[in-house]
């Protein structure tokens, strides 16, 4: 029955029926269907919603609706995400690199890195490269994690390395990516240390990078 019921929760989120999809998520999570397997459901579904406005078949008023009934599900995985919990300590600061202001996809890795008991200390969106480095410094994070949704703001990451040479700080920090608009060729031709696919790899990638 999973694969059916998360057919119709993907459906309800690129329709933007926001209680279609809160409904479906509560029985979701009554028949206890793995809660990675519905984000991960989430997650495509706003993949296709992306790219049918790139294609302009979707509106902003479309885009918005589905992000609506995205978050409203989320709310409800959120206290019963699965993860194995972080055996490392580390702290990372997140946030949507500057010109990004998506949030979504942020949201999620932010909570599973949470659900994992790692600290998570989030910037927000369109945040400047600077900004990262000051907060990492200040809060004393070990991981940047950076998302990207536009890829015309992918030469600011050019501006992220800059900011940590400058203070010493590139062989002590590491930089995750992840987004719509980054690849593993993004993450080479930039010099960074990972690139997660996802929520759950972002937090396997994190894990090895602490470790």
């Amino acid at each position: 029955m999973s694969p059916r019921i998360l057919d119709r929760l993907q459906a309800a989120v690129i329709e933007g029926n926001v209680k279609r999809a809160k409904r479906i998520t509560e029985q979701i999570v009554d028949q206890e269907i793995p809660s990675t397997k519905a984000v991960g459901t989430l997650m495509r579904a706003m993949k296709i919603v992306g790219d049918r406005y790139e294609r302009k078949e979707f509106f902003l008023v479309e885009v918005a609706s589905s992000a609506s009934a995205m978050r409203e599900s989320f709310k409800v995985l959120e206290p019963h995400l699965e993860v194995t919990p972080a055996s490392m300590k580390g702290k990372i600061v997140i946030g949507s690199l500057k010109g990004n202001i998506q949030n979504l996809g942020k949201d999620i890795v932010a909570a599973t890195l949470r659900s994992a008991n790692l600290q998570v200390v989030d910037l927000g969106v369109d945040v400047a490269p600077e900004e990262f480095v000051r907060q990492a410094i200040q809060e004393e994070a070990k991981i940047i994690a950076v998302s990207i949704s536009m890829e015309e703001t992918l030469p600011f990451l050019k501006d992220l390395v800059k900011a940590l040479r400058k203070e010493n700080l590139r062989d002590q920090i590491r930089i995750v990516i992840g987004g719509n608009a980054v690849s593993e060729n993004v993450r080479k031709e930039y010099g960074l240390d990972a690139y997660a696919v996802d929520a759950r790899d972002c937090l396997e990638k994190v894990k090895a990078l602490l470790a």
